[in-house]
């Protein structure tokens, strides 16, 4: 049974989401139901684990849902029946955009349904891609956190890692660790830039990040528990799969004694006018 300040075991989990939702929450339902036997209280899933091509478009639009359609109701059924908190991706629909949706993160837990939600600032405009042709950014707001036996997560989605900031918000807000669903497309250096990003957020903030990518062909995979002197106590490859890991208050607390950087900080995170 988890008590407050006991480590508290959490997952990420790895896979390939494609067009079939029914398929997808097939293989979310096996994937938290393995986290869950190995002791996971919370189980991140990636980024657009409801609906995934390669490519955005139409198609993106017309599997759109509100957050409070069959895949959360899904979700929610599912964190019940385990006893777990999920985190995942979706397609939202959103009802003043008719040809495009946002990139939504939300939070699910036992008993209560959607606890935090989360829709994607930065949109991947980078790299050859264009995001923000299907999808509309979401609205700079307070970020939304939920606590599990102790701890306090927050969101974040993929792209955000490259913008500092985003992080230093959500910790602001109380956050001692943060969920990030991510569609880390494959790519020359990519894989570097997500382990070297993933990490630094982790130390800049004394943090956990749990970071939940797409398997290949697509993904690059390597979605990973980082804790907050950027150790990775928890990686998978390649693979479909999940990796447990178990985070602790005291660690957090003794890295932040060792690393005080957010009590010397001399900067805060302003908002632009024109954002």
């Amino acid at each position: 049974m988890q008590t407050d300040g006991a480590p508290l075991a959490v997952a990420v989990a790895q896979f390939a989401p494609g067009d079939d939702a029914a398929d997808n929450l097939a293989e979310i339902e096996r994937l938290a139901g393995v986290a869950a036997s190995r002791g996971a209280r919370l189980v991140v899933f990636p980024e657009y684990s409801s609906f995934f091509t390669p490519e955005p478009g139409r198609a993106w639009v017309d599997a759109a849902q509100p957050v409070r359609g069959p895949f959360t109701t899904a979700l929610r059924a599912l964190a019940d029946r385990l006893g777990v908190h999920v985190v995942a991706g979706m397609i939202e629909r959103l009802p003043d955009e008719a040809d495009r949706v946002a990139n939504t993160v939300v939070a699910v837990a036992p008993g209560e349904g959607v606890v935090a939600r989360y829709r994607k600032l930065h949109l991947y405009d980078a790299f050859g891609q264009r995001e923000s042709e299907w999808v509309a950014p979401g609205a700079i707001a307070e970020p939304e956190t939920f606590a599990v036996g102790g701890i306090r997560f927050g969101l974040q989605t993929c792209y955000d890692v490259r913008f500092p900031e985003v992080s230093r918000r959500i910790v602001d807000a109380g956050a001692d660790a943060i969920c990030m669903p991510a569609e880390w497309v494959r790519g020359p250096l990519k894989e570097a830039h997500w382990r070297t990003l993933t990490t630094a957020r982790a130390i800049e903030n004394t943090v956990y990040v749990l970071a939940a990518d797409h398997a290949p062909p697509v993904g690059a995979g390597n979605s990973m528990v980082v804790d907050p002197m950027g150790v990775e106590v928890a990686t998978i490859g390649e693979q479909t799969d999940v990796a447990v890991a178990w985070l602790s208050t005291d660690r957090i607390a003794e890295v932040r004694r060792r690393n005080p950087a957010l009590a010397l900080r001399r900067f805060s995170v302003v908002v632009r006018d024109d954002a």
